[in-house]
């Protein structure tokens, strides 16, 4: 039995934030723990030379469908924000500042700031704005606010990025159930199967 689904997602990404209405149930049907990665993707695009696919002409006419398509088929609210895409390192810091000392929070925090992205519209970038959304959430925003700028939290950042490309991790959401790999939200499906079957 594979022992954890590794989640690795950007906070800027859509597809990741349908894959985390669906992922912890997912590893609940199966009785594996979901270990919760944000990344940043502007830095995994250097490495493999990938421009964000609403910036690429004809592809972006697809994602903006695609993506509302997927929203009623999973029938979770989706409005995107004006600006896109958009920085998540703030995001990504508060999550990690949490996570260091309670990785359920940190999940419920991650949860708060996705649907505060894309089923609110909201701008998640400022400092300020990720304390308000940490603060609804139960969360202390005045720590929130202090901690991202902690200089722990900034390298506890940049080694979850730099694990995610050595682990070859190209994409949000991407999934590693053990060192399998699986990219892409529409992939869920494969990663149901290989939990029930034991890989293939």
């Amino acid at each position: 039995m594979p022992r954890q689904i590794d989640f690795y997602f950007d906070f800027s990404s859509p597809y990741g934030y349908f894959a985390s209405t669906q992922i912890e149930e997912l590893g609940k049907r199966h009785g594996v723990a979901v270990r919760w990665r944000p990344i940043l993707l502007g830095a995994i695009f250097k490495v493999s030379g990938v421009v964000p696919i609403a910036l690429v002409p004809l592809k972006a006419d697809y994602f903006n469908r695609d993506t509302a398509r997927f929203a009623r088929l999973l029938d979770v609210p989706l409005k995107m924000p004006s600006q896109f895409p958009f920085g998540t390192v703030t995001a990504c810091r508060a999550f990690y500042l949490i996570d260091r000392g309670d990785p359920e929070a940190a999940v419920r925090l991650a949860k708060a700031i996705f649907h505060a992205a894309f089923a609110e519209g909201r701008d998640i970038c400022p400092v300020e704005h990720i304390a308000e959304i940490a603060a609804a959430a139960g969360f202390d925003g005045d720590a929130i606010m202090a901690g991202i700028q902690d200089g722990e939290v900034k390298t506890i950042l940049k080694q979850a990025v730099d694990e995610a490309i050595q682990r070859g991790v190209f994409g949000s959401p991407y999934f590693l159930v053990d060192d399998e790999p699986f990219w892409g939200v529409d992939r869920l499906a494969q990663v149901e199967a290989w939990l029930a079957r034991g890989g293939w």
